[in-house]
């Protein structure tokens, strides 16, 4: 079953490898690893990471003549979590991945952290096994395809500027909670507004996580 999923995948993917115990470990969660004995995927998803944000800082700056500081936000917005979990989705990353039995039970399979940690993993061993134009044009398949990804809000600054309304009101950003080794954070963050907590949200960078409480905020609002 392990290899008919090994298949699909490099199918899904377009590219066929060379040496499958790349994509293997690729697909190896560290749950399954401790497990097992063997060696998890948190390396190549570090390299992967790399990869990925090299090709989408190219791909915006051949295509696009923004300023730095838009540059920089717009290719935040093509590799967010949420880019990853629904480009990782697309390929059924999940279906292949290799989990302990407790994280099976949990359901992390479909995880948005997990799912966007083995796509970043898989880039890596794209990269390795056939070079970087091969993994950039797995990328670019994704990332040019949903330029509609360039669009998403800037949801801080959209519930500031509903705040300000009211000059009396105070909005304030606080730390709840960290958790995860130093290569792969996750924050929690809370968005308060006179001291009542209006948001949470959770990301891999405290940026990220204050954008997602902002949001929740918003849609409580009845924006979106």
């Amino acid at each position: 079953m392990a290899d008919e999923k090994l298949e699909t995948l490099q199918n899904n993917l377009g590219y066929r490898f060379k040496n499958i115990s790349l994509l293997k470990t690729a697909l190896t969660h560290s749950s399954y690893a401790n497990e097992k004995g063997t060696i998890c995927n948190e390396r190549l998803e570090f390299l992967g990471d790399s990869v990925l944000g090299f090709v989408s800082a190219n791909y915006l700056y051949s295509n696009y003549s923004y300023p730095e500081g838009e540059l920089t936000k717009h290719r935040a917005a093509k590799v967010c979590e949420n880019a990853l979990y629904t480009f990782a989705k697309e390929l059924d990353i999940g279906s292949a991945m290799f989990l302990g039995k407790g994280e099976e039970r949990m359901g992390g399979r479909e995880k948005p952290s997990m799912l966007a940690d083995a796509f970043e993993a898989v880039l890596a061993a794209v990269y390795l096994d056939g070079g970087l134009e091969t993994a950039s044009k797995i990328i670019l398949r994704f990332i040019s395809r949903h330029d509609k990804l360039d669009e998403i809000k800037d949801y801080k600054t959209t519930l500031q500027e509903i705040i300000q309304r009211n000059p009396e009101e105070k909005l304030e950003y606080v730390l709840t909670g960290e958790s995860g080794p130093a290569h792969d954070k996750r924050f929690e963050i809370e968005v308060h507004l006179n001291s009542n907590i209006i948001g949470r949200g959770e990301g891999r960078s405290k940026k990220i996580a204050e954008q997602m409480a902002a949001k929740e905020a918003l849609s409580l609002m009845g924006i979106s």
